[in-house]
């Protein structure tokens, strides 16, 4: 088997499964386990798994229990993330007060966003930088920058959006579910989130459909707390409830 056609397998098989160990691995491809190792080295660098003790986790599956990168995250449901997002940026109106939160979804909603006359605050650092090439009045929080999201987080992240009340605000998510809600890996984040959300009148969770049916670590909202703006395969238990809109159906 070609070393290409290996990596490809490996990709296909953790995927499937979620999970796979070392051993599993070189059973099923009929290859020692340092060469299985070695695959996998090679294939967390390319992002397109995540290495861990003793095997390899789809990277759906590893978003759930950490924050994956920005450039981990870049290439997961790109098409349903821009239709999304397009959607979203005609929500904005000239005089809106605008909160951004920090991920890859609503890094693709700053891409498409045209209303240069609405006030924006977020909490990421290329996320403000991006809105500012853009011609956009930006403010970002202050706070202690976590390197994985580019998010900034901590006491004076929370102490900036007490004194805020926006208009509309646009935010990611992990996981949801009915059951638990909005769902995140990062205790710090979710805070963030949570209280961001508080102070926002009209909210809107921007994910892909595969995020439904999934639970991080840490809740930061109900699941009625905010309008869903989704694309891709809904699973059939969310596709009567009011606050999620299918966007290109």
């Amino acid at each position: 088997m070609l070393a290409e056609e290996r990596l490809a397998r490996i990709v296909e098989v953790v995927e499937r499964e979620g999970t796979a160990t070392v051993a599993k691995l070189a059973e099923l491809l009929g290859t020692s386990e340092s060469t299985i190792r070695r695959d996998l080295d090679k294939l967390d660098q390319a992002h397109r798994l995540v290495k861990v003790h003793g095997g390899a986790t789809a990277r759906e599956a590893a978003h759930l229990s950490r924050d994956l990168t920005l450039s981990e995250r870049h290439g997961l449901h790109d098409e349903e993330k821009r239709v999304i997002a397009g959607y979203a940026a005609t929500l904005i109106e000239p005089d809106d007060f605008v909160y951004i939160d920090a991920g890859t979804s609503t890094e693709a909603l700053v891409a498409c966003i045209a209303e240069t006359r609405a006030l924006y605050v977020t909490d990421s650092v290329s996320h403000a930088l991006a809105l500012a090439a853009r011609g956009c009045r930006v403010t970002v929080l202050g706070g202690e920058l976590k390197s994985a999201t580019e998010a900034l987080v901590g006491p004076d992240a929370i102490a900036s959006l007490e004194r805020y009340h926006f208009t509309l605000g646009f935010w990611g998510a992990n996981g949801i579910t009915s059951q638990a809600g909005f769902t995140t890996p990062d205790r710090s984040e979710a805070q963030v989130k949570q209280v961001s959300m508080e102070h926002t009148e009209r909210r809107y969770v921007l994910s892909d459909a595969s995020k439904f049916g999934r639970t991080g670590l840490v809740s930061f909202a109900p699941f009625e707390y905010a309008q869903i703006l989704t694309a891709g395969t809904v699973p059939d238990e969310y596709r009567n409830f009011e606050n999620i809109v299918e966007v290109g159906r």
